[in-house]
Formats: C-alpha cells, sequence, structure tokens
C-alpha cells in the first residue's frame, strides 16, 4: 500500500492511496484457503471444494470486503492512526476501474480529501471571569401570579344589561375584508371574555355596551405581524350577533379557593409558585450566565475553523431563517434587511457556534468528560413523556437513529462541560430584579 500526502494547506488535508492488485490477490487467496474447509457445496464432499470453484462463486463478494478494509486502513493510516481529527467525513474519488480492480487486472488507486479539527490549548479557565444575575421571588409575584389563576378560574353566569369590560359575551361573527368573508373569520357560539385582549386589537373593546340579540358590526385592522399573511395590516369588519351576556364572578382567594384546584391550603398553592417562579428565575440566570461564559470563550481563543462545519451550520440556521421569512415569522430586527446582510450576520453567527463546540468539547476532551447511557437514556425518556401514548414510537425512533441519539447527547455533554469550567472560573453573583433579569441582551 503506498499513501502520499498531495495536500497540506490549513485544515485541508489530500491523500492519493495505491493498492496493488497483486496484495489484493494475495488478500483474496488467503481468504478463499481459510474459509475451504468449511464450505459445503453440492455435489462435493465438505472440504474438498476446490479453491478455483470457491473462488468463482465467492471471489467476488470476498474482493469487495477486501477492498472495504483496505479503503478504511489506508485512509485510518494516511490520517495517522488517529493522530489527525476529521471534521466531517472524508470525501472520496475512485481513479480504478472498480470491475478491473474485483477482477484483478488493476490496482486499487483512490484519493480522499479531509477538512481537520485545528489543534488548539485550551486557555486557562481559571483565569476567567463571569458574573451570575440572582433575582430573588417577592411576594407580589406570588400574590399577581395567584390572582392569574384565579382570573383564569372565574366562573360566568348569565346577566341582564348590556356587557361590560370583564363580562362573557356569547357570540356568532362573520369576518369581511372588502366586504368578501375571508377562512377562518367565522364562528357560532363563540366565548369572549372583553379585556381578556384574546382577540385582534379593538374586537373585544367594541363589544362593550352590547346586550342579549343585538346585533352589531366591528370594525378593526389586523395588526402587522398578524400570523396569516393574507391578513396583515388589512382592515376588517365583523358581523356579530349577541347570544348572551354573563358576568364574572367573583373569586374569594381562601382555604376554599385553594380546595377546588386540589390544595389543602391557600399558602401551599403560593408555596407551589414560589418554586415555580424560582425555577423560571433559575433558568434565565443559567442562560444568562452562559452566554456571558461563551462571549469570554470567544474572546480568549482565536484559531481557524473548518469551513466545512461553518459551511453546514450557516445551512441549517439559512433554512430556519427562510422558513421564517416565508411564513412571515422572520424576527422583527431582521424583516427590513436584505438577504446578503442577513447572510453575513448569520454566517457570523454560525461561525461563533462552530468555534465555541470546538472550544468545549476540546475541554471536555482534556478534561475526560464522560456520559453514560444512564444519562442518555433519562433524557429520551424526558423526550417520551412530551408525547403522551407515543412512547414506545420515540425510544424505537432513537434506537434506529444514531444521528438523533447524537443531537441527544450533545446538550448534555455541554452542560457537563460548562459545569466543569464554571468550577474553575471566578464566579462572582449579583442580585438583580425581575425586569432585569429578564431584559434582552443586545444583538
Amino acid at each position: 500500500m503506498q499513501v502520499t500526502e498531495t495536500l497540506n494547506e490549513g485544515l485541508r488535508r489530500a491523500f492519493q492511496i495505491v493498492v496493488p492488485a497483486a496484495d489484493l490477490q494475495a488478500q483474496l487467496t488467503a481468504k478463499l484457503t481459510e474459509i475451504q474447509p468449511k464450505v459445503q457445496i453440492k455435489g462435493f464432499r465438505p472440504g474438498k471444494v476446490p479453491v478455483a470453484h470457491i473462488r468463482k462463486l465467492y471471489g467476488p463478494s470476498l474482493i469487495r470486503e477486501i477492498i472495504d478494509s483496505e479503503v478504511q486502513t489506508a485512509t485510518n493510516r494516511a490520517l495517522g492512526e488517529g493522530k489527525l481529527r476529521p471534521a466531517a467525513d472524508p470525501a472520496f474519488t475512485m481513479d480504478s476501474d472498480l470491475g478491473k480492480v474485483i477482477d484483478g487486472a488493476a490496482d486499487l488507486s483512490f484519493k480522499f480529501e479531509v477538512e481537520l479539527i485545528p489543534e488548539f490549548t485550551p486557555a486557562d479557565m481559571s483565569i476567567v471571569k463571569v458574573e451570575k444575575l440572582s433575582a430573588p421571588v417577592s411576594d407580589e409575584q406570588v400574590d399577581a401570579m395567584l390572582k392569574t389563576i384565579a382570573d383564569s378560574n372565574k366562573t360566568f353566569t348569565p346577566k341582564d344589561g348590556p356587557a361590560a369590560d370583564g363580562d362573557s359575551v356569547v357570540i356568532d361573527f362573520l369576518g369581511k375584508i372588502d366586504g368578501e368573508a375571508f377562512d377562518g373569520g367565522a364562528a357560532e357560539g363563540a366565548s369572549v371574555v372583553i379585556g381578556a385582549k384574546r382577540f385582534i386589537p379593538g374586537f373585544e373593546e367594541q363589544l362593550i355596551g352590547a346586550d342579549k340579540g343585538e346585533q352589531r358590526v366591528l370594525n378593526v385592522t389586523f395588526p402587522e405581524d398578524y400570523p396569516a399573511d393574507a391578513l396583515k395590516g388589512k382592515a376588517a369588519t365583523f358581523d356579530v350577533t349577541v347570544h348572551e351576556v354573563k358576568a364574572a364572578g367573583e373569586v374569594v382567594l381562601d382555604d376554599a379557593f385553594a380546595g377546588t384546584l386540589g390544595f389543602e391550603t391557600l399558602d401551599a398553592i403560593k408555596v407551589v409558585i414560589r418554586s415555580q417562579i424560582e425555577q423560571e428565575h433559575n433558568q434565565q440566570a443559567r442562560t444568562k450566565l452562559k452566554k456571558t461564559l461563551f462571549d469570554a470563550l470567544e474572546e480568549m481563543h482565536d484559531f481557524p475553523l473548518p469551513q466545512g462545519m461553518v459551511d453546514s451550520e450557516f445551512q441549517q440556521i439559512w433554512r430556519q431563517i427562510t422558513a421564517d421569512k416565508e411564513a412571515g415569522r422572520l424576527d422583527e430586527a431582521d424583516a427590513g434587511k436584505s438577504d446578503e446582510d442577513l447572510r453575513a450576520e448569520y454566517r457570523k453567527i454560525a461561525e461563533r457556534r462552530v468555534k465555541l463546540g470546538l472550544v468545549l468539547a476540546e475541554i471536555g476532551r482534556s478534561a475526560e468528560i464522560q456520559i453514560d447511557d444512564q444519562e442518555v437514556a433519562q433524557a429520551v425518556a424526558a423526550q417520551a413523556r412530551q408525547f403522551p401514548g407515543q412512547e414506545r414510537l420515540i425510544f424505537e425512533f432513537y434506537q434506529k437513529n444514531p444521528q438523533a441519539l447524537a443531537e441527544v447527547r450533545a446538550p448534555i455533554y455541554e452542560e457537563k462541560t460548562v459545569n466543569y469550567i464554571l468550577e474553575l472560573a471566578q464566579v462572582t453573583t449579583k442580585q438583580v430584579d425581575r425586569e432585569t433579569l429578564f431584559a434582552e441582551d443586545d444583538a
């Protein structure tokens, strides 16, 4: 076997491989000799089948196995038996006529090109300085959430007289644009709570003062960010018939109310609410801490990126951007930008993701961070629980799709690596209010 490096440029490597036909045929003969005693063919005594006959029957399939093995062996040898780490699968080109190689009439000659993972030494994590935000849960937050729960559990009873803010109105409606009804703009027996802001702006407010049996025409304008493209920014009318007006019953926040929700006391509900808000705060604090850490890691490392990985990451991002654009879901900040500007911005995001992925992978590799099967199984089980009744199908999907399973492992590995870094880094805690904790960062 002859291995020749034909390209060594940055992270790109290319190799030419030649395996003499004589070597392949020698391996084939050895395999045929090995299996001869075990071959049983009708008309021959066991173990007495001539090698020439076995070659005729099994030679083509065996030589293909030998070729596959030689390709793998040559690739490993060219990559220094693991010293060079590919960023993606090598791209192979066969130079030989494979039919002639199988017949033993030509050498096996092929080339492959590969892009490597860059070699670099991670920075000293003990000099990393990050700030962790912490927001205590106030009694006002708990009371506000409790009120929201109470409002969602209000009961409505029929009343005489016109509808007021907070009342529920049972209506039929038919929406029109330029006098023509549009898809999805009609309903019968719909309950509209005035002030709940569940309908398009202006719809609920125009029902104030409406009485049972009354017919009204509501004039509204669909928001510019409305999900349906055909309705965005359009002026519309709704023909409304009022069937019933209901008043909201008063909800008394006491232990009896708690009982309707399955709790013994009102304080027990507050404990759960506080715990949920704390969990929400902790998740947000973790997200911000990771962003601060990733910013620091990006700043501390400088090495060439495998462009194939960047291209792949960018294409994945761009497919989502294209889908959002076609569906009218594009972020407000991106809506007015040209494709050229968007591509440039998201290319930088792809580069950041690849860079951080390589940094975290190298830190994790150096620290010998491992993920055991139980951690992966727990993550898959968590995924399955999101699809009640289809758990078995979810488990089977992951069992049959190694790539999907790798996508489950990746965030587990990232979290364990981040935890390892944070144990070494200089982490300070700053107490803030909820608004600061959830304030959006600059792009």
